[in-house]
């Protein structure tokens, strides 16, 4: 555990994982002169790349991409990382910056104090007070089970895979898989030779496309560590490669064709039966849920241990039920059922000026201007904020554009010695119909699936609609007249001038 002495820094980051990672390095470049403090509630950096070490998880993002543009990595050792690998790099980039990471430090409750210009932060090491407030606790942070009936009474293993039970040996074991998204693609393969029996839940169907997956040999890598611009005239064909797939799915969805024809290609040779591959054939657009990637998936679910059933309806005390009434005998429950990014945790202990949580302003449908910022909430930012997320590339080119903005905005508040910066209501209503209209026509929105980029709402709030080099076009700068700058009071730090 820390035992870093700063407790009131001028600006605390909430999270230890990419986007937190990219603001520490956006604050020491552009602020130096601040004080900053990171804390996160684990023990270790790398947020969904810690928390998830299932069998077989690996990123669906080329690593050319996945890499912070400060901190490249010649050293990958496949086109795709692998978990391990992903972890120890976002240990290797956070241990630049030890000193100004608080671990084992989880944020209790956020309170903005109108009259010091401060966030009074509650943690579970005791209160800190800070200026800015940079909330970046990852979108895949808050794994879902779902309200199962019965599931009190199973009398079995239960476990979710964000939250791994390694002391559980599978081997021989009867195992549900509940799910057919981006985990369970990844684990079933893993476990299915070494079960007696596996059960797929799946409520729909998914699109799956080949994993062209490749490993780097050491004379690519040496060369790569030899010639910098080697490595990253790849990660820009890479990058311009993946900006197509939006052109098809934002833009003109007749491309999607080919996509498709790939995915269906994939399985009728994975899958030789029928039957099964009926029941693997999506019946909505593709793209319009994530597009998934492996070579592995349809031959795991064609094995002959394999069962594919219907949703998951209800569990007894020793078996699992599916959505035709049929039980099947099992003791171990695994739930691949993701994440709740339209309801992030963090949101619920976030209270701002008018004395109202985040999440009962954003009431099941989050917003924020240009995804970073609400109002209400003066000097707060968020990083990969509502519709940030992508369909096409890495996550970690938009948080870098919104580092590289905070950065912008603080630089702004110096220049003009303000203690507080808030976008205005009317910008950030108009901006959030902005988002809304770009995606009304976009796969995400009118493909006929339910996806968890729909709010409880109806309203995609997770999505950015089109290209990532327009997000990083419009984070370059910094817009004043969109914002409330300064209030009347006293202002301590750095950025008050003397």
């Amino acid at each position: 555990m820390s035992t870093n002495p700063v407790t009131e820094p001028d600006v605390l980051i909430v999270g230890v994982g990419f986007g937190g990672l990219a603001a520490l390095h956006r604050l020491r470049t552009d602020h130096p002169d601040l004080a900053v403090l990171a804390v996160e509630r684990a023990e270790s950096p790398g947020g969904v790349w810690r928390d998830n070490s299932y069998p077989g998880a690996a990123c669906d993002v080329p690593t050319s991409l996945y890499s912070l543009s400060f901190a490249d990595n010649p050293d990958w050792s496949h086109t795709y990382g692998r978990r391990a690998e992903i972890k120890n790099y976002a240990e290797s980039v956070a241990a630049a910056f030890a000193d100004q990471i608080r671990y084992e430090c989880e944020v209790l409750c956020a309170t903005w104090d109108s009259d010091d210009h401060r966030w009074i932060v509650e943690t579970s090491e005791g209160p800190i007070r800070t200026r800015f407030l940079i909330a970046a606790p990852g979108a895949l942070s808050a794994p879902t089970t779902p309200a199962i009936p019965g599931l009190d009474k199973y009398e079995g293993t239960v476990f979710h895979t964000a939250a791994w039970n390694h002391a559980h040996d599978l081997t021989d074991r009867r195992v549900a898989v509940v799910g057919s998204g981006a985990s369970a693609i990844q684990v079933a393969p893993e476990i299915v030779d070494k079960v007696a029996e596996l059960v797929v839940f799946q409520r729909t169907p998914s699109w799956v496309i080949p994993r062209v997956d490749r490993t780097i040999g050491p004379m690519q890598r040496a060369v790569y560590r030899r010639f910098p611009k080697a490595h990253r005239a790849v990660r820009k064909l890479t990058w311009l490669t993946h900006e197509f797939h939006v052109f098809a799915m934002a833009h003109h969805h007749r491309v999607l064709r080919a996509f498709r024809a790939l995915s269906l290609a994939h399985l009728r040779r994975q899958v030789t039966d029928p039957e099964l591959r009926r029941r693997l054939t999506p019946d909505f657009t593709i793209g319009c849920k994530r597009i998934l990637i492996s070579n592995r998936w349809y031959p795991a679910l064609a094995h002959p241990r394999t069962r594919v059933t219907g949703a998951l309806s209800s569990l007894t005390p020793t078996g699992a039920v599916s959505a035709d009434g049929t039980e099947f005998d099992v003791d171990t429950v695994i739930f691949a059922t993701g994440f709740t990014p339209t309801s992030p945790p963090l949101a619920k202990v976030i209270v701002g000026r008018d004395g109202r949580r985040l999440d009962e302003v954003w009431h099941g449908s989050p917003s924020a201007y240009r995804g970073v910022e609400v109002p209400d909430f003066p000097n707060l930012f968020l990083l990969y904020g509502p519709n940030t997320n992508l369909g096409h590339s890495s996550i970690i080119l938009m948080l870098e554009a919104q580092a590289y903005y905070i950065g912008q905005a603080l630089t702004h508040l110096k220049a003009v010695d303000a203690p507080t910066v808030e976008v205005t209501e009317a910008a950030h209503d108009a901006y959030v119909a902005d988002i809304d209209a770009q995606l009304s026509g976009t796969v995400w929105n009118s493909g006929g699936c339910g996806s968890w980029y729909i709010d409880s709402t109806g309203r995609n709030s997770v999505m950015w609609p089109t290209y990532t080099g327009t997000y990083r076009r419009m984070m370059s700068h910094f817009a004043p007249a969109d914002h409330v700058i300064g209030v009347p009071g006293p202002v301590r730090g750095p950025l008050a001038r003397s």
